[in-house]
């Protein structure tokens, strides 16, 4: 009934316990899930895990905040997403909110990625955060609507999540949507079309009402969806039929 578009299940505190993360997943109706690179150097775990695990993905590549990370080139990018399980190319994108000073190294990582999901066919996973304009800005030069993607845990206003959009990306909540004072994400939540909308948990970050604080896992996606549902006027089934299409049509061409 429902997939989390974006989890990092071979960090340590998930992966020490994957068998009951995947019980509580089923034990919850979440059926996929989609386990997210940061670091090359890593990527190694993230196929050993989802190689195991029918209903586990994969995608390849560098965190936009991993400033001391060997850059990977496009023809290394697209080498590693010739994985069967390998679905998309990211998470990359901007951040200038944890890093400051001369970040053209950002943005040329973020160009190379891009490049690499065109030359494979595979749809984008883009982290933003107060970098917007620049975001939306480097994905218009590079052609990023020839493949598409995710704008993951999104946390800007309705006008990036509309451009975003138009550029044929789709939106995805994580479990800061049912935060009391999160306004403006609940507004972009309500506004923008279900069938351009995905759900995620990031985790083990950012776990949901009423787990908030506590260690994140794919199975509390569920919250998430009930959230939308409830700023929709609608069921968390539907919510849940609709964002696990998206996937399906945005990863697995279904």
């Amino acid at each position: 009934m429902y997939i989390d578009s974006h989890c990092h299940l071979n960090f340590p505190e998930l992966a020490e316990n994957i068998d009951d993360i995947l019980a509580k997943m089923k034990a919850n109706a979440v059926s996929h899930a989609l386990c997210v690179s940061v670091e090359i150097d890593k990527f190694s775990q993230i196929i050993k895990l989802v190689s195991n695990h029918d209903n586990l993905y994969a995608s390849v590549g560098v965190h936009p905040d991993y400033e001391l990370e060997i850059e990977p080139t496009r023809e290394q990018l697209v080498e590693l997403a010739a994985h069967p399980k390998v679905i998309a190319i990211g998470e990359t994108g901007l951040d200038y909110y944890r890093l400051t000073g001369d970040l053209e190294w950002q943005r040329e990582r973020f160009r190379t990625h891009i490049r690499a999901a065109i030359a494979c066919k595979k749809p984008l996973i883009i982290h933003t955060r107060s970098a917007a304009e620049d975001t939306l800005r480097l994905m218009r030069e590079e052609n990023s609507a020839q493949v598409g993607g995710v704008m993951h845990c999104f946390t800007e206003n309705l006008a990036v999540a509309q451009a975003a959009i138009e550029m044929g990306f789709y939106i995805s909540f994580s479990g800061i949507v049912t935060f009391k004072n999160a306004i403006q994400i609940k507004e972009v939540a309500a506004a923008i079309p279900l069938n351009r909308i995905l759900i995620e948990t990031d985790s083990p970050y950012l776990a949901p009402v009423p787990f908030r604080g506590k260690l994140n896992q794919p199975a509390y996606v569920k919250h998430v969806a009930e959230e939308i549902a409830k700023l929709r006027g609608i069921s968390a089934e539907e919510v849940g039929i609709e964002t696990s299409n998206s996937f399906n049509r945005l990863f697995l061409n279904k």
